[in-house]
């Protein structure tokens, strides 16, 4: 039986991040990868072919927008299949891409399931060798999540969760996206792009509630101004299938019918059947492993990183909880407390991106404050692009001038939030406000709305 100072189970962006750490400070490093190509949900079924769908998406608007290119350009709308298969594309080579990485760095990669027997073994089965057993001196779990389906809900043809959407072999005419959750919210512009007819049911009253009350405000009115009809504070009672339509009957006695229902309600951990013995470790009943602050499970030996340790469940944190793990098992470094403020990335149309304190939150907690705002539409480059729906708010202490939140609504939101991360992140008197006011941006930018927003909210003062 083969034995590795470290076997990772999973190869997503939490398995990556662990294995290349491990590997990187020199230890024998083995990865359990259940499918037959690396990457993970992430990859095949989660942030990579979503992103790569709403891109295409994004392309074909502007072009089919600019007067200049829509003049000789073909009118007929692309198919779901066809913009698929450019995403599919992205992936194929992405997971050439990990591959090679993995064969730079020595790792040995078992394909299978896993399943621990004791506390240092893994039995794999499936792969291509049948059934065999590995041994470590640590195990990191890195198994992610899966879209969540009711018990009472027949998942077919017409009735898909986000990683069977992408499986559509036609465009549908009308689509219902039970769940408004980043998923929903996601999904909901990516088929509204296509010209489907859209419609989101909420159950709750507000989209994403963790959001900043006026971010969330502007979502919904940008969504309902593209077409999506969205029903808040509904609850299924019950899905029905009549002849190529989806019935959807809501609680409060509304009927929705539509070609296909998109559940995204939810997610599960992967980590049914992963202990085959009593270990201690404490699953509850969505599937999440308990961890402590370094990853650590009830047995030390055994950590758990990214969506099946539960939130934050976001890819670019899960890669960073991956690392810190492996830190921790390599040179004893405990970072876990860096991933508790991270940059929310929502690729709906327009992007959203978040850190830090809202409004409301900083309210509640009577915390003096001021704001400072910069409409996209004020912004030169936004200008220049067309781009000019949004804004970059930047939530300060009115005694400290510390910066407090950031939140940015607009074409490029994930990328715009990381000016300011780098200052938010660094220690007083430098993550003040005024940075931003006292800096020389390249003009014309997007970066340039950091300027703008800072002297509105020192003109508040």
């Amino acid at each position: 039986m083969a034995h590795y100072d470290v076997v990772v189970i999973g190869s997503g962006p939490a398995g990556e991040g662990a294995a290349m750490q491990c590997a990187k400070d020199g230890r024998n490093v083995a990865v359990v990868e259940q499918n037959n190509l690396l990457g993970g949900n992430c990859l095949h079924c989660g942030t990579i072919p979503s992103k790569a769908l709403r891109h295409s998406i994004q392309r074909y608007l502007e072009a089919r927008s600019n007067p200049l290119v829509r003049a000789q350009a073909n009118t007929r709308e692309p198919e779901f299949p066809e913009i698929m298969a450019v995403a599919r594309r992205i992936m194929e080579r992405e997971a050439e891409h990990n591959r090679s990485y993995y064969d730079r760095n020595r790792i040995k990669i078992y394909h299978g399931r896993a399943k621990l027997t004791d506390p240092h073994t893994i039995v794999i089965e499936g792969g291509r060798t049948g059934s065999e057993s590995i041994s470590a001196d640590y195990i990191i779990i890195a198994t992610g999540s899966r879209p969540y389906r009711p018990p009472d809900v027949v998942f077919d043809e017409h009735v898909r969760d986000s990683d069977t959407i992408l499986e559509l072999n036609s465009t549908p005419r009308s689509i219902t996206i039970y769940g408004a959750g980043v998923v929903g919210c996601e999904y909901a512009s990516i088929f509204k792009g296509l010209g489907i007819k859209v419609t989101l049911v909420n159950h709750r009253a507000k989209l994403l509630e963790f959001l900043d009350d006026e971010i969330i405000d502007a979502l919904s009115y940008h969504l309902r101004e593209q077409g999506v009809v969205i029903k808040h504070s509904e609850e299924y009672e019950k899905i029905e299938r009549h002849g190529n339509e989806v019935v959807l009957y809501l609680k409060s006695g509304k009927i929705i019918r539509s070609e296909v229902l998109l559940w995204a309600n939810g997610r599960t951990g992967n980590s049914d059947g992963l202990f085959a013995f009593d270990s201690g470790i404490v699953v509850d009943h969505r599937g999440l492993i308990a961890v402590n602050e370094n990853f650590q499970t009830a047995l030390p030996h055994i950590y758990a990183v990214g969506d099946v340790a539960g939130p934050p469940a976001l890819a670019s944190a899960a890669f960073s909880e991956g690392r810190f793990a492996a830190l921790h098992i390599t040179r004893g470094l405990a970072l876990g407390n860096l991933v508790r403020s991270v940059p929310t990335g929502i690729y709906t149309n327009p992007e959203i991106s978040s850190l830090g304190k809202t409004e409301r939150e900083l309210t509640a907690a009577k915390v003096p404050y001021e704001v400072g705002q910069a409409h996209f539409r004020n912004i030169a480059r936004a200008q220049i692009t067309g781009q000019t729906v949004g804004l970059l708010k930047i939530l300060f202490h009115r005694e400290t001038l510390e910066i407090l939140g950031i939140h940015c609504f607009g074409d490029q939101a994930a990328e715009i939030i990381h000016i300011g991360q780098a200052i938010m992140a660094q220690p007083p008197p430098h993550n003040r406000i005024t940075w931003f006011a006292e800096t020389t941006f390249n003009y014309p930018t997007m970066a340039e709305a950091y300027r703008v927003a800072a002297l509105n909210g020192l003109n508040r003062l």
